[in-house]
C-alpha cells in the first residue's frame, strides 16, 4: 500500500514512476482517503482495514492518531538524491518485522 496526502492525480503519476509495471504497489490510498481536521490531512491506517498489529507507517511526518504512534516508523524527507539509500537502511528492520 502507498498512503500519501498528497491528490489522486499526482499520486498516481509518481506511481506510474515507482512502479510502472504495477507489480510491486497494489492500492494507493491519497488525500481523499485521508481525515481533515484544521486544516490539514491525517493518515488514519485504520483505512487500510488491516490488523494494526502487523502494520507499520514509513514516513517523514508523523501524520496518524496518537493512538496509532507505535506503527509509524519516521525516515527523513526525500529530496530526489539519486544517492540516498535510507529506506534501504531500513532493510533489516522491516525483514524482521
Amino acid at each position: 500500500f502507498i498512503f500519501t496526502t498528497a491528490k489522486k492525480d499526482y499520486a498516481e503519476k509518481v506511481l506510474d514512476v515507482l512502479d510502472p509495471k504495477k507489480q510491486l504497489i497494489r492500492h494507493c490510498l491519497s488525500q481523499r482517503d485521508c481525515l481533515c481536521a484544521r486544516g490539514c490531512y491525517w493518515k488514519d491506517l485504520t483505512r487500510l482495514g488491516r490488523d494494526l498489529a502487523k502494520t507499520v507507517a514509513l514516513d517523514h511526518t508523523i501524520q496518524g492518531f496518537p493512538a496509532q504512534a507505535a506503527n509509524w516508523i519516521p525516515v527523513p524527507r526525500w529530496g530526489g538524491d539519486p544517492r540516498d539509500e535510507e529506506l534501504l537502511r531500513l532493510t533489516l528492520l522491516l525483514g524482521q518485522l
